[in-house]
């Protein structure tokens, strides 16, 4: 099977102006391969969250790409979104399964845990998230992740990896060429000073990079 690694956006943890943040998003999955979108928005009403849902969702799906939402499988499956995002401290993957039906992807934060990662795979998570493996400021990460944590995974797990913290342009090669499934960048996106649409490309470039190492 030929190795692939795909980009997974996840949106800044405030949007001021949904109407202008949808046009960016569209011009970001247009500019490049995106295979999902996380919704996280940190702290803000559930109000906020579905109204942003409206907004982006059918965005992100007429470009083929899968609506996650962060930590509320409640929610998730309220606003019909294709799969949630849990960390550890949220509702545990069976009961988040049992919410939201057979058919969502529900993805699990493991840190820099292998254990972590080996239970939410073996309790039927479609995909394990390890990080932080860069400093980011878009959230506290309590733990540092190193490369190699992709590359063993790969080697023994069939469930999909998605790397996620601190990743941009410039560093995404060498995750790919670990092993990652997934990246998972908000700020190396929304923050490029090329703008988002320059992002998307120059990470894809890098990934397609990191995947003929790897190969």
């Amino acid at each position: 099977m030929t190795p692939s690694c795909r980009l997974y956006l996840i949106t800044p943890p405030r949007i001021d102006d949904l109407a202008a943040f949808g046009r960016t998003l569209a011009a970001a999955m247009d500019a490049g391969d995106v295979a999902a979108v996380q919704i996280r928005l940190k702290d803000q009403p559930e109000a906020e969250v579905a109204a942003a849902v409206d907004v982006l969702a059918p965005i992100i799906q007429s470009r083929g790409a899968a609506v996650i939402l962060n930590d509320d499988p409640v929610l998730a499956a309220r606003l019909k979104c294709d799969g949630v995002h849990v960390g550890q401290d949220d509702m545990p993957l069976a009961q988040a399964r049992k919410v939201m039906g057979p058919d969502a992807m529900i993805g699990v934060t493991c840190h820099d845990s292998r254990h972590l990662a080996m239970e939410a795979a073996e309790a039927g998570a479609d995909y394990v998230a390890f990080g932080a493996f860069f400093p980011t400021t878009t959230k506290d990460a309590l733990t540092r992740a190193e490369p190699e944590i992709l590359s063993i995974w790969q080697e023994v797990m069939e469930t999909p990896c998605v790397a996620i913290g601190g990743i941009t342009a410039e560093n995404a090669r060498g995750l790919a060429a670990a092993g990652a499934d997934f990246l998972a960048v908000s700020a190396g996106v929304w923050a490029h000073p090329e703008g988002p649409a320059a992002a998307v490309r120059a990470i894809n470039a890098e990934i397609a990079l990191g995947l003929a190492e790897r190969a």
